[in-house]
This record gives C-alpha cells, structure tokens and sequence, in this order.
C-alpha cells in the first residue's frame, strides 16, 4: 500500500509540475492549447519557433502613457436617428477607395506601428473625403522618422502624437517600400515575420532612419509642397460612437494590449485566451460584423498580408477586448 501511495503522490508531483510548466509562445504545444479550448478563435504558426519573443515585443511599438500627455479633443456624434448595420466594412462602404482602404502594409523590422495604424486612417480619410479624387498614401517614413515628440521612431511611440503632428506640422506623401508613389517611401525592407513566407527573414529592430526634409530622388515632389495636414480626436469608448465615426468618416486608428496568444492569429473571432501581457500595439479599425453570433471589429494589421487572415484580424466587440475601444483616434483632412 505504502508503495502504490508512494506512486500516486509521484505522478501528482510530475503532473502538477508539468501544468505548472509554461509553455513557449510559439511552439506547436501552445497553439494546441489555444485550439483546444474551442473559444471563438483559432491559432496556427505565423512565426518561426525560434523568432525570440523580444523580437516579437519590439513590433508592438505602442509606448506607456506619459505623464502629462496632451488629450486630444474627444468628438461626440449626435445618435438620434442613426441606424447601425450589423455589418460593415470600409472597403464596401466607399468602393471608389477600396485601393487605398484595402492596402495591407509591412512595419518590417521596427517597432512603428504607432505610425502606420495613423498614417493608414489618414490616408483613408483623404480619399473617402475628396470623394475617391485623392488618392495618396501618407508616408510613414515621413512620421516615424521626423516626429520627435511622437516617442522613439522604431522603438514605439504615441498614437495620439501622431495625429497632433499631423495637425501641427504636416506629414508628406509615401508609399511601400521602393515605391515611387509619392514623396518618401517607406526604407526599412519588407520581411518574413512568418513561417514559408515569401520574403527574406526579419532581423533585430533596426535604428530609426535619419530625418530628411527632401522627397526621395526620381519622384519629381518637392517636401514643403507634399505636406498634409488635418485634425485630430479621439472617440468614447462607446462601441455606437466608434461605429458611427467609422461609418461617417472612415477608418480610425486603435491600439490595445498584445497578450503572447495573439501573433499565433489565424482566423475567427479573437479574444484573449491564453499567455502573458507582451505589449501595446497599435492597428487600424476599417469595420464590423457577427461571426457565430459573436460581435467583432474588423482590423488591418502592419505585419504584412501572409500574417493572420491576410494581414486582418477579428477582435472582440462590445467588450473592451484588451482595451481596444479605450483609445480610438481620428481625424479630418484638410483638402
């Protein structure tokens, strides 16, 4: 008896040893984890195994709230009379802008989501309010390397800064990496955050590249003439003051908490399910939906289109899922 009891307590040890053990992020043993709980999403490798979560970390370039931040204005709408739909999608929604909308872009190795979840709106917003005769993307270039009060380029920023540079000082022209579509195209070259990608491996975070005041050589712009400009708010963290700012003005820009599930992102509807806090990371909300009777917003990523749902994801709705309706921001252009 004392031997089988003896046995008993040693298999309790190993298996609450083993319970206890924490499991990589991106081995196949998490992303098992995660589908076996059947929750409303599901998760596969987006990432090499041996990608070191710093790496990871350092994409999710949102920065702590400082003290004594500026606050945006908060807009409210008027709701009387306004009708939901159940769902919506910015690129049905203005299909003249479906191009500028629809462009999933790639922060490559540098922590600027910050920049592009802003710069994304913006861009969106010039087309969908001239009425599809403007069409340029905003560079991110542009923003991540000039504004210094924005935080630290690739080493994260402020969403909201972002958007008062924009209102203050004016943000050129500039699209993907080695385009000559507009005026300082993005320099840090696309990678392969992924597993079987198309692109070369990303690497460590690089430096911010210097600021310049100059368009790129053969675009024929001149800096000081490319620069746009426009307001700048935030919206309550109200799910119809959000859908209604979207459906009225386009897509705005959001950020929330990154938890060490999230980059295993697959499909369905995500919600926090398993891991510990990684960061903040900021993306743009372009609309809406239900899927299986769960409320989501509907985002673009910057991690390129082999990420996720092809560069999308799902997010809770209604919840205030890892903060994302507690800080939403946007803007109109001046055209």
């Amino acid at each position: 008896m004392k031997g089988l009891l003896l046995s008993v307590a040693i298999f309790a040890t190993i298996a609450l040893s083993h319970g206890a053990e924490k499991l990589h992020p991106l081995s196949d043993e998490f992303i098992d984890a995660i589908n076996n709980k059947h929750t409303t999403w599901k998760a596969r490798r987006n990432f090499d195994v041996n990608t070191p979560m710093s790496s990871i970390r350092q994409l999710l370039g949102v920065l702590p709230r400082k003290e004594n931040a500026p606050k945006l204005p908060l807009k409210i709408h008027p709701e009387d009379d306004i009708e939901i739909p159940i769902t919506f999608d910015a690129r049905e929604g203005w299909p003249d802008c479906e191009d500028i909308i629809g462009t999933i872009r790639d922060q490559a190795s540098c922590g600027s989501c910050w920049a592009f979840g802003a710069v994304e709106a913006m861009s969106d917003r010039i087309c969908i309010h001239s009425d599809a005769k403007t069409k340029v993307l905003i560079s991110a270039e542009d923003l991540n390397d000039c504004c210094t009060d924005c935080g630290d380029g690739c080493n994260g920023g402020w969403p909201d800064e972002a958007w008062l540079y924009w209102s203050q000082k004016g943000i050129v022209t500039g699209g993907l990496y080695g385009s000559k579509d507009g005026c300082k195209a993005y320099s840090i070259t696309p990678c392969d955050h992924h597993v079987n990608g198309t692109l070369p491996a990303c690497g460590e975070i690089q430096s911010t590249p210097v600021c310049t005041s100059v368009c790129d050589d053969g675009t024929n712009l001149v800096y000081a003439e490319d620069k746009t400009t426009g307001t700048a708010y935030s919206i309550m963290q109200s799910v119809k003051q959000i859908q209604i700012e979207i459906m009225t003005n386009g897509p705005v820009e959001a950020d929330y908490d990154v938890y060490e599930d999230f980059p295993n992102y697959s499909s369905g509807v995500y919600q926090h399910t398993q891991g510990d806090y990684e960061g903040g990371h900021a993306i743009k909300i372009i609309g809406w939906g239900v899927e299986d009777g769960v409320d989501y917003w509907l985002a673009a990523n910057s991690w390129n289109a082999e990420w996720g749902d092809r560069g999308y994801f799902k997010i809770l709705r209604g919840e205030n899922e890892c903060g994302i309706e507690a800080d939403i921001i946007g803007g109109l252009p001046n055209l």
